[in-house]
């Protein structure tokens, strides 16, 4: 009887610290896609959800509300999305200033709203970052820095890389470096496009920060 109890009581601990997530409010967002709350979504669309909260984001912000939809989808892109932001072979410095410059390439404001801060906290200078922001070529670059912001803007801009970027880039990176550099931009061109196309609101009191590039 005293195990039963002890067992009982251990359950209901663990339930209290770590509760299901209906029990969450999941501060889903959204415009032309509506945000879903957990206790309407489908299994697979609550198993999407769960498999988000249970790893390193622990938010539902960003383009998930609108993966919910197509949720199957949606988990295969989220677990590719973990590996470029947190776990890619790039220094965080140098995966954060592409994910800048790619959420700077489709003016995706949200996108850098949160990355904007990460890439500070990451080490990109306030000077790269706002020059990124502005449209400009930043100075005072780190030499992998400047690999990394070549390559970068030579596919965004112009859909390939000359012999010169990506034998820097190879330098500085490796190989596989350079693969998860564009795995991250790419990644990042789906978030971009999911967050532009719902017209994802920004967190109340912010003001959109990127302005049109001549």
């Amino acid at each position: 009887m005293r195990i039963a109890l002890a067992v009982v009581i251990s359950f209901g601990w663990a339930v209290a610290q770590n509760p299901p997530a209906s029990t969450h409010d999941l501060k889903l967002r959204g415009d032309r896609f509506p945000p879903l709350t957990y206790d309407r979504m489908t299994p697979e669309q609550k198993a999407l959800t769960d498999h988000i909260l249970a790893g390193e984001r622990g938010t539902m912000n960003g383009p998930f509300n609108v993966l919910l939809r197509s949720p199957e989808m949606g988990d295969l892109a989220q677990k590719f999305g973990a590996y470029m932001r947190f776990h890619s072979s790039l220094p965080r410095r140098l995966n954060e200033l592409a994910i800048i410059m790619t959420a700077r390439s489709w003016s995706s404001q949200f996108e850098w709203y949160a990355h904007r801060r990460y890439a500070l906290e990451a080490g990109v200078s306030a000077g790269i970052v706002d020059a990124v922001a502005a449209g400009n070529r930043p100075s005072g670059m780190q030499p992998d820095e400047e690999a990394v912001y070549n390559f970068c803007q030579e596919l965004l801009t112009t859909r390939n890389v000359s012999d010169a970027a990506f034998q820097a880039a190879v330098a500085k990176l490796g190989e596989r470096g350079v693969v998860d550099l564009i795995g991250v931009m790419g990644y990042y061109h789906l978030v971009s496009m999911l967050l532009n196309v719902d017209r994802y609101p920004l967190p109340e009191g912010a003001k959109p920060e990127l302005k049109p590039i001549p």
